[in-house]
């Protein structure tokens, strides 16, 4: 510390005094995470033909992310951003999805868009079209 720093915080008496200001004075405030854990998580796309497991691994760090932070989002929100995070040949997956109103967990919704895309993978592959998944 510097020779002013340690002067203001001589006056204190004890240790968790000087961390509270420290805190107080240095520490980023939650909103500001908040807000850019929010703006990355309602812009992220996944890429066409990439790993949609990875794609829900990450997206699970957001939420994570976002409850720890008391963001205030509920489950159906979470899930209306990650489905219209999907790239368009997921759209099929989004119709049934939708249409039949299924009421998943974020977990579920990643399992069901795993086997997804395992069976989108298979057709393509019994099709002879070759899919390199990133």
């Amino acid at each position: 510390m510097t020779n002013e720093i340690q002067k203001q915080y001589d006056r204190l008496e004890d240790v968790p005094s000087i961390m509270l200001r420290m805190k107080e004075v240095y520490a980023v405030p939650d909103r500001h995470i908040r807000y850019a854990v929010i703006k990355a998580f309602f812009k992220i796309k996944m890429a066409e033909g990439s790993s949609v497991q990875s794609y829900g691994v990450k997206m699970l760090s957001f939420v994570e992310k976002l409850e720890d932070l008391k963001a205030g989002l509920n489950n159906d929100t979470y899930i209306d951003v990650i489905i219209q995070s999907l790239p368009p040949s997921y759209d099929p997956f989004i119709v049934n999805y939708n249409m039949n109103g299924l009421e998943k967990s974020i977990h579920e919704l990643i399992n069901m868009l795993v086997q997804y895309e395992a069976v989108r993978i298979g057709d393509l592959k019994a099709n002879g079209i070759s899919l390199h998944v990133i």
